[in-house]
């Protein structure tokens, strides 16, 4: 992995849920994180909503940049996982591109959340039979559970921010995880 990639494997969440808290602080006058979506921040015709998107679009960008290292060394199973990840990473990109209030907002936000988590799920089956139990059998867990609390929250409250905040923080604990697995194993 080149030190690029691991700088942008450390920058990636950072930029897209920066982007997405500034978003919040400047909407929050009307934004509400039990009533609303995320994707609410970034809609056609708010004002400042390219905040939201440009971060989005440039997380994706390194996202992508940073998980291409990620398939030296995995077995077939790994790399399909990560492959898949990486398909979710291109729908969060596709996010800020195509914000809500356009026909494909909902089609590549749900691709994001279902690629990156199923991607997740099936790369932690590869560190599985490739002899790594506990980071398999952790992204196992991390997956129900992640899925199962967003299918709590989305039956208890109005708007889907939270649901989503938990894939959302579900999926950049297990990439950090991972980053400091693989930067451990370098060494």
């Amino acid at each position: 992995m080149r030190r690029s990639q691991r700088l942008a494997g450390i920058c990636t969440p950072l930029i897209g849920l920066g982007g997405v808290f500034v978003a919040i602080i400047i909407n929050r006058s009307w934004w509400s994180i039990t009533d609303n979506a995320i994707s609410d921040l970034g809609r056609v015709s708010l004002p400042y909503n390219w905040i939201m998107n440009i971060s989005l679009i440039i997380a994706a960008l390194l996202g992508i940049y940073y998980a291409t290292a990620l398939f030296e060394g995995m077995n077939n199973i790994g790399k399909l996982g990560i492959g898949i990840f990486i398909m979710g990473l291109a729908f969060l990109g596709l996010i800020g591109i195509f914000p809500e209030g356009t026909g494909p907002h909902y089609h590549v936000s749900v691709g994001f959340f279902v690629s990156c988590s199923v991607g997740m799920l099936i790369a932690g089956i590869g560190f599985y039979i490739e002899g790594d139990k506990p980071f398999g059998s952790f992204t196992t867990l991390l997956f129900i559970i992640g899925w199962l609390l967003a299918f709590l929250a989305m039956r208890r409250f109005r708007g889907v921010a939270i649901p989503e905040f938990i894939g959302i923080f579900i999926i950049v604990g297990w990439h950090y995880m991972l980053y400091v697995k693989i930067q451990k194993e370098k060494t």
